[in-house]
């Protein structure tokens, strides 16, 4: 595999300090570029950040030095790339807009942000999900009126907890989802010391979560037809998401209905066996194996699962019959890295090896 150059857009946030780590030794990807707002732009990385830097681990030293570019200034960071990660913090019209300049400038952008999930030529790619929605990016580029520039999306990091554990049941006649997230402050890209209000306290309100945890899903499951993604009629979907003083890890209390009645030994053969794209092409920061399913009855837990395949694994517990629904489980992923970052790197792992970055 070539060595592509890749900068990262809205690097001094939670979400691209996080790309920067994993970005910094990877073995497909050098980081050449680092933009952030006009206010970050001409500082140097590390002073850029300064004492916002939210990781556990130090800023990566190759590029602490490195000069950020102000992420408006589209040429000066399109000549030093081949693909941006896009991570910004600013309005939703201004995102599309930017992201969108990006493209037309023929620069993929792999996005993190919600600017573009429901543009009906956007991918919205888990890789081991739906692999092939790439297949509707040369649709997206006679749009833009590009050869190479085009805009892929990751969904939204609550997903990533419970979607994974429902796509192996979907042939199995899903019918209805009930998920309750319980969302990690870093999510809102928060810490304890910068949201001190959090400490003792749950807060029952994220906004915009809901509406996306209820409608996303049902574009990852849609089809292509056409010029187009079309989402899935089906399951109904119905979410409530709650903010809870963790760090990192978003965990999900599921209930599902199928059309019938379905083995309970059959739907974990189906999650220990599952694999997807990413695992047969064997991306780098594929988890061996995508879900992991937990017979001990507190399990999983943040502490001692998040970061499972490097954070890049989703585990499953406590799977049993309900009363309401037919079966009910309780499932986490880190959500910076499988939710966030990772799921982006490794989209772009995907749409290297399947070519759409050449």
């Amino acid at each position: 595999m070539k060595k592509y150059k890749v900068g990262i857009i809205g690097a001094t946030g939670m979400v691209g300090q996080r790309f920067s780590l994993l970005l910094a030794d990877h073995p497909w990807f050098e980081v050449t570029a680092l933009a952030a707002s006009a206010r970050s732009a001409g500082k140097k990385y590390k002073d850029a950040v300064g004492g916002r830097w939210a990781m556990e681990a130090p800023i990566p030293e190759r590029l602490a030095d490195m000069v950020i570019y102000d992420a408006s200034d589209v040429d000066a960071v399109v000549s030093k790339v081949d693909f941006v990660f896009c991570a910004v913090d600013m309005k939703k019209e201004d995102i599309r807009a930017l992201e969108e300049k990006y493209a037309k400038a023929e620069c993929p952008v792999i996005s993190n942000n919600s600017a573009h999930r429901s543009t009906a030529d956007v991918p919205m790619i888990i890789p081991e999900i739906n692999a092939d929605h790439a297949r509707i990016i040369p649709e997206q580029k006679k749009r833009l009126g590009t050869k190479k520039g085009f805009i892929a999306v990751k969904s939204n990091c609550s997903l990533q907890s419970y979607v994974p554990a429902i796509h192996p049941l979907m042939d199995l006649g899903v019918t209805k989802v009930l998920a309750c997230t319980y969302q990690a402050i870093s999510g809102a890209g928060k810490t304890f010391k910068s949201w001190p209000e959090i400490v003792d306290n749950i807060v029952p309100y994220i906004g915009g979560e809901e509406e996306k945890s209820e409608q996303e899903p049902l574009k990852i499951w849609g089809h292509i037809e056409g010029d187009k993604i079309v989402n899935a009629q089906s399951p109904s979907i119905t979410s409530q998401c709650i903010r809870v003083p963790i760090s990192d890890g978003h965990t999900a209390a599921v209930f599902v209905s199928f059309d019938k009645k379905r083995s309970l030994d059959e739907i974990i053969k189906r999650w220990e066996s599952y694999k997807g794209r990413a695992q047969e092409l064997d991306l780098p920061s594929a988890p061996k194996q995508f879900l992991h399913y937990f017979t001990e009855p507190d399990r999983p837990q943040i502490k001692s699962e998040r970061n499972l395949e490097n954070g890049m694994a989703v585990s499953i517990g406590r799977l049993r019959e309900d009363t309401q629904y037919t079966i009910k489980f309780v499932c986490m992923s880190h959500n910076t890295l499988r939710g966030a970052a990772g799921g982006a790197v490794l989209m772009a792992e995907l749409l290297c090896a399947e070519g759409y970055m050449d």
